[in-house]
């Protein structure tokens, strides 16, 4: 891989992004204070923006004919609702709803994603008869 300023900067995306994901998971109070939200309803516009950048990143790579790379952007995403079902059971939710919403969720893209990269698997060379 060719190191450009672009590729840093691209590097730097995906850190913030773990960075700040993981204060949240590790850190929730301290991560919450630092964004800046006192109220907690707040949260709401942070989830749907999440949301719709996951689907804008899908729709630009569909657009594109960028099935492959869908495929393996898809997968990855994947954690989304299976983040969100363990949410809802460690947080007051029960275990029937976590599954019915966000484990079907996780479900159908995981599903999505292996037949997207099944779909776009480069092919095995075939062997070459003896003569």
């Amino acid at each position: 891989m060719k190191l450009t300023l672009t590729t840093v900067m691209s590097w730097l995306v995906v850190a913030a992004g773990l960075y700040f994901g993981l204060g949240y998971l590790l850190n929730g109070d301290g991560a919450a204070a630092g964004f800046g939200i006192v109220d907690p309803t707040g949260y709401y516009v942070v989830k749907g923006v999440r949301d719709i950048a996951y689907a804008l990143t899908a729709l630009i790579l569909l657009l594109m004919k960028q099935r492959r790379a869908l495929g393996w952007v898809v997968l990855a995403d994947s954690i989304i609702p299976i983040g969100d079902c363990l949410a809802v059971i460690t947080h007051g939710g029960t275990v029937g709803y976590a599954l019915a919403v966000h484990g079907s969720a996780a479900v159908l893209v995981l599903l999505t994603a292996g037949l997207l990269l099944r779909e776009t698997m480069p092919a095995r060379p075939q062997p070459v008869p003896a003569p």
